[in-house]
């Protein structure tokens, strides 16, 4: 399939787009903020989310307007059985493609049959200790963690594949002090993403109070961690600060959202407006993209 290029009607502000396809996850992570309850309850979708051939549209529509690269997300990514396809196209349509995934469900034949579609995963890894895996809820059903030796499994697989690798941890209070260097340094990812766990009101407000750390925490993890850097891991921290409007999102309703007030803003539907009327709904900011270190060689 041939790229569309709109480039002299609207280029967007920002060159990535994360679209989160639904809510279903099969873990219970306590902090998530993306659970779109909200998109539940106010929009007319049976099952909260776009279907397979609305969400394929969007990418189409996304594409059209030259942004570079698409991150699908969750939820679990993963457990949405359409995913495939939606990394094919945007593939075919010329994107650099990621998933953030849990890992759970990667397997050697789901990353065989994408023939190269797929660019880069985000691994989602908090932590490798049990306990506290149970804590946080960052275990499938909320009941059976994934343990150090499954996770690398995990990431050989992916290795295996030529799949560009990153890992995402969510600091929270269960794991500030930690130093997760040991293994980070067996897991080799080329990026090192590092997130201070983040209130959205609507979306994790009800639960989160015990999870929540100070930015000075959150720093102090930076520091003891930041040693891999010596490995060749690219470690990019993004305190609550550096995470509000530097992103460009979707939600499963197909609608453009932002986080600049502490909750999340939604536009009109993309399938509706289209994407740059859709985006002038938004706000985001092309500088704190660039401090968050949003764009890199991908």
């Amino acid at each position: 399939m041939k790229k569309i290029t709109n480039a002299s009607v609207f280029s967007p502000k920002i060159p990535s787009v994360n679209f989160h396809l639904w809510e279903p996850c099969n873990m219970r992570c306590g902090f998530c903020f993306a659970t779109f309850q909200d998109v539940k309850r106010e929009m007319d979708l049976p099952k909260g989310h776009l279907g397979k051939e609305k969400c394929i549209s969007v990418v189409d529509r996304v594409a059209e307007f030259d942004f570079e690269k698409i991150n699908f997300a969750g939820g679990e990514s993963m457990l949405c059985p359409w995913l495939p396809e939606l990394i094919t196209r945007a593939k075919e349509h010329g994107m650099v493609t990621s998933i953030v995934t849990n890992g759970s469900r990667i397997t050697d034949q789901w990353l065989n049959d994408l023939n190269g579609s797929l660019d880069w995963i985000g691994l989602s890894i908090d932590t490798v200790d049990p306990e506290k895996l149970l804590r946080l809820g960052r275990a499938i059903a909320g009941k059976v963690p994934i343990i150090e030796a499954e996770y690398l499994d995990i990431i050989g697989k992916i290795k295996r594949h030529r799949i560009r690798l990153k890992i995402n941890t969510v600091v929270t209070s269960v794991t500030w002090e930690e130093n997760f260097t040991s293994f980070i340094r067996e897991a080799k990812p080329e990026r090192w993403k590092l997130f201070q766990v983040l209130p959205v009101k609507g979306q994790n407000d009800e639960q989160i109070d015990e999870s929540i750390i100070t930015t000075e925490q959150f720093e102090a993890y930076v520091r003891r961690n930041r040693i891999v850097e010596n490995d060749g891991v690219t470690v990019v921290p993004e305190n609550n600060e550096a995470m509000t409007e530097s992103y460009l999102m979707i939600d499963p309703a197909g609608r453009f959202f932002d986080n600049a007030h502490g909750f999340y803003t939604y536009s009109e539907p993309i399938l509706e407006v289209g994407v740059e009327k859709a985006l002038e709904q938004v706000s985001s900011d092309l500088n704190r993209f660039r401090q968050r270190g949003g764009k890199y060689d991908w």
